[in-house]
């Protein structure tokens, strides 16, 4: 299907029901960059849209979440972040940014795509990286009416190391992301992917080309504009709309295998979420999820269906969403 006027919109990799178009980008210090926005396919049935936002080493393949934003009156759009998977170029390092809010350039191409299809409320659904993209985003947009809610996945807040990594190793990083920005100075944990996928004895389907266990390295330039996202986030944000934070009731050791990957966040620190959420904004909503791992909306049953109806009960009671 094709808006009349708008982006041309093409089959999407997650089959019927789907389809996507491509955004061309600013260049940036890769070269050439695209964000790529996917949608159901059909007419938009309602004024009201939600924008789901991926975490790092991610990208959006969970249609059961598009399934209950629809239940609650929302058209459902996300976004696969430049260098993320279906926008990632064969030129460009994988999941790699310079500065973070080169990604909140991208939700305002987005946004304001979403709202020329004549949408009048916009909520964002980040998770994980996404969910600090977002929140950032909507700090620095606040007050132009660009976002009228937040729910957060599991955002990353801050670092889920110890007092030396937090400290001493990010002064480090502050450094040589500035000067060496493609140096590869870490790599995520595989463990937690593993209990996600079906070929290694999970319940979940999805590209690891796109989402491999191990990643992809992380750099160091990335990594310094984490670090000051945490930071700006630690002095204190000041969005200014509603804001719902949703974790687990349990944080797991992220650097081992270990028998609870099925029921806490083994990638993240729920403490740190529970620390810095307050510090978001004046309208902030914290929710835990007994029994959650990192990606709420991919927990084992019934911590799955217990996020999204968190999630529900949040919408409809703080954005007075139509019901369905």
């Amino acid at each position: 299907m094709t808006t009349t006027g708008g982006p041309a919109w093409q089959p999407d990799v997650l089959g019927d029901g789907w389809e996507q178009t491509v955004l061309t980008l600013p260049d940036d210090d890769q070269g050439a960059a695209v964000t790529t926005v996917i949608r159901h396919t059909g007419p938009r049935t309602s004024r009201h849209a939600v924008l789901y936002v991926h975490g790092y080493v991610d990208y959006f393949f969970q249609t059961h979440l598009a399934d209950a934003w629809t239940a609650l009156g929302y058209d459902f759009y996300a976004v696969d972040l430049r260098t993320h998977g279906r926008s990632l170029l064969p030129h460009q390092r994988p999941n790699y940014v310079r500065d973070l809010a080169l990604h909140g350039q991208e939700l305002d191409r987005v946004a304001a795509l979403i709202r020329a299809e004549g949408h009048d409320r916009l909520v964002v659904n980040g998770h994980s990286t996404g969910g600090l993209v977002a929140a950032l985003w909507a700090h620095a947009r606040r007050g132009r009416g660009v976002v009228d809610g937040l729910v957060l996945n599991s955002p990353w807040l801050e670092l889920n190391r110890g007092w030396f990594d937090r400290v001493v190793s990010t002064r480090l990083i502050d450094v040589l992301g500035r000067f060496a920005p493609y140096v590869v100075v870490g790599q995520i944990a595989p463990f937690y992917g593993r209990h996600l996928h079906r070929d290694t004895g999970g319940t979940w389907d999805y590209d690891l080309a796109w989402k491999p266990h191990e990643g992809f390295g992380v750099r160091a330039g990335w990594m310094r504009s984490v670090r000051r996202g945490h930071r700006a986030v630690a002095r204190g944000l000041a969005i200014d709309v509603p804001v719902l934070v949703c974790t687990s009731d349990a944080t797991g050791p992220h650097d081992r295998f270990h028998d609870a990957l099925d029921r806490t966040d083994s990638v993240l620190a729920v403490e740190h979420m529970l620390e810095r959420a307050p510090l978001l904004g004046p309208d902030v909503t914290v929710v835990q999820v007994p029994g959650g791992v990192h990606d709420l909306a991919l927990s084992p049953e019934p911590a799955r269906t217990a996020y999204l109806d968190a999630v529900a009960t949040w919408v409809r009671a703080r954005l007075s969403a139509p019901r369905p």
